[in-house]
C-alpha cells in the first residue's frame, strides 16, 4: 500500500511539474510579444508609414491637389500616392490639430489655402540639404501655383506676406532656403496689421 501510494505521490509531483513547466513557458511567450508589442510602438502611438520619403519629386511637373487640410497642410498626388505636404518656412494658425483649440485666424487662413488650391494643380521643390519629411511623415515642401491669368505664385511666401501664417524656423542651425526673405515678409505682414496681426489680440 505505501509503494503504491508513494507511486501515486510521483505521479502527481511530476503532473505538476510539467504543469508549472508549461505555465512558465506560456509567460515566457507572452513576455516576448510583449516587449515586441511596445517596441513596434502598435500599443497606441501613431504609426506614419509615408511615401513621402521615397517618392520622386520634379519641380517642373504640376501635381494635383486632392485636398486641402488646414492653412499650412495639403494633400496632393505624387506618383500615384496621396502625398501629405507639410509648407516649408511657415506655421498657420491650427484648425484641426487633435486636442487642440482652434486658433485665432486659422479658419480664414484655411478658407485662403481652400480658395487658392481647391481643384488646382501645383509646382513642388524640396529644400536643399534640409530634412525631407516631417515626424509626422509629411513632405516638407515649397509650393508654387500656376495661375494663367496671375502667372506663379509662391503660395508660402504668400500666405506670410498676407499675414495667413507667421515665418517658422525648425532648426535655427540649419536655416532653410528663404529663411530670410520669409523673416522680413513677417515683419512687413506685422507692421501693416495684415491678417492675424491686425485680428488676433496675441499679437498686437
Amino acid at each position: 500500500m505505501r509503494r503504491a501510494s508513494s507511486r501515486k505521490n510521483m505521479k502527481i509531483k511530476y503532473r505538476n511539474k510539467v504543469a508549472i513547466a508549461a505555465i512558465l513557458a506560456c509567460l515566457c511567450v507572452i513576455c516576448v510579444l510583449f516587449i515586441s508589442w511596445m517596441l513596434s510602438g502598435s500599443h497606441g502611438a501613431t504609426q506614419y508609414h509615408s511615401w513621402a520619403s521615397t517618392v520622386p519629386i520634379d519641380p517642373t511637373k504640376p501635381y494635383p491637389v486632392s485636398q486641402v487640410i488646414d492653412g499650412d497642410t495639403l494633400k496632393a498626388i505624387i506618383d500615384g500616392h496621396s502625398i501629405t505636404i507639410r509648407l516649408l518656412g511657415i506655421n498657420a494658425p491650427e484648425t484641426v490639430k487633435p486636442n487642440w483649440p482652434v486658433e485665432c485666424y486659422g479658419p480664414e487662413a484655411s478658407a485662403e489655402m481652400k480658395s487658392l488650391l481647391t481643384g488646382k494643380s501645383v509646382l513642388l521643390a524640396l529644400n536643399p540639404n534640409y530634412e525631407r519629411i516631417d515626424k509626422y511623415g509629411r513632405l516638407l515642401a515649397y509650393v508654387r501655383l500656376e495661375d494663367a491669368t496671375s502667372g506663379e505664385m509662391f503660395i508660402n511666401e504668400y500666405l506670410v506676406k498676407e499675414g495667413y501664417a507667421r515665418e517658422y524656423t525648425f532648426n535655427e542651425k540649419n536655416p532653410y532656403q528663404y529663411q530670410k526673405q520669409f523673416k522680413d515678409d513677417e515683419i512687413a505682414a506685422k507692421a501693416a496689421g495684415k491678417g492675424l496681426w491686425g485680428k488676433c489680440k496675441e499679437n498686437k
